[in-house]
C-alpha cells in the first residue's frame, strides 16, 4: 500500500501542483488541506503516515497545527515549510517535534529527498527498536519504555515519547558515557543547537523523575555526554 500524507498548504496552485507530484513520482497518496483548521479535521478522520505542513496558514498556522497534531500522535513524521527561513522559524519547528524542515522556495525533487529520507529512517528505526529491551531496574524505579512510564512503589509517572527514548538510551548506557552526538542523532536525528537545547530540557526533566532514589543519578561528563549512574 502506498504510505498516506497530509499536506496542508493555503496556495492552492502550490498545493496542487505538490499533490500531483506527490502522488505520481513519490507514488504517495496525498490528501491536501488549504487550512489549518481543515488539515486538523483530515488528521482526526484518516491515518498518516508523515505530515507536511506549511508554517504561514490562514485560521491555524503551521506550528499551532503542529502541535496539536503531536499531541494526538508524538511519533508521526513532521516537516514543516516556512517561507522565512528565520533562526527563530527553525527553532520553533523543532522545538515543537517537528523532524525536518525545508525553506520556501524549494525545488519539489528535494521535499521528495526528505520525505524518502525521513520515511526509511522511521522505517530503520522501528526495526531497530524492536531489537532492543523494553523494561528496565533503574534502582528502586521500573521503567517500562513501550508504556512509556516509570513506576516506584505505587506511584507511576508518565513519560514523553522523547523522554523515553532519552532515559532508553541511558538505560541501555548504563554506567558507560552517553555521548551528546549519539543521543541527538538518535533520537532528534540531528545535533543542530536548537536539539541540544531540547534535550538538556528533557534531561532535567527525567532527573527530577528518579529523584525519589540517592542511587540513581544522571551525571554530566565534560565535553562528552551523560552518564546514569546506578549505585
Amino acid at each position: 500500500m502506498n504510505k498516506k500524507l497530509l499536506l496542508a498548504e493555503d496556495d492552492p496552485n502550490l498545493g496542487m501542483l505538490l499533490q500531483d507530484y506527490l502522488q505520481l513520482k513519490g507514488k504517495f497518496d496525498v490528501v491536501l488541506s488549504k487550512d489549518g483548521d481543515e488539515g486538523l479535521r483530515a488528521f482526526t478522520k484518516e491515518h498518516f503516515d508523515l505530515v507536511i505542513l506549511d508554517v504561514m496558514m490562514p485560521k491555524k498556522d503551521g506550528f499551532t497545527l503542529g502541535k496539536e497534531i503531536r499531541k494526538m500522535d508524538p511519533d508521526i513524521p513532521i516537516i514543516f515549510a516556512t517561507a522565512k527561513g528565520m533562526m527563530e522559524d527553525k527553532a520553533a519547528a523543532f522545538n515543537l517535534g517537528g523532524d525536518d524542515y525545508i525553506t520556501k522556495p524549494f525545488r519539489i525533487e528535494e521535499l521528495l529527498l526528505r520525505i524518502n529520507a525521513l520515511l526509511k529512517r522511521v522505517a530503520n528505526q522501528d526495526k531497530k527498536e524492536e531489537e532492543k529491551p523494553t523494561r528496565f531496574k533503574i534502582g528502586k524505579y521500573n521503567f517500562d519504555f513501550s508504556m512509556q512510564l516509570i513506576a516506584i512503589g505505587d506511584q507511576q509517572q508518565k513519560l514523553s515519547t522523547k523522554e523515553a527514548e532519552l532515559l532508553r538510551l541511558l538505560c541501555l548506557k548504563q554506567n558507560s558515557v552517553l555521548t551528546r552526538e549519539e543521543a541527538l542523532l538518535n533520537i532528534w536525528h540531528d545535533d543542530n543547537y536548537f536539539n541540544g537545547r531540547s534535550m538538556d530540557v528533557f534531561l532535567s526533566k527525567i532527573r527530577k523523575y528518579l529523584k525519589d532514589d540517592p542511587s540513581v543519578e544522571i551525571i554530566n561528563v565534560h565535553g562528552k555526554g551523560y552518564k546514569l549512574l546506578v549505585s
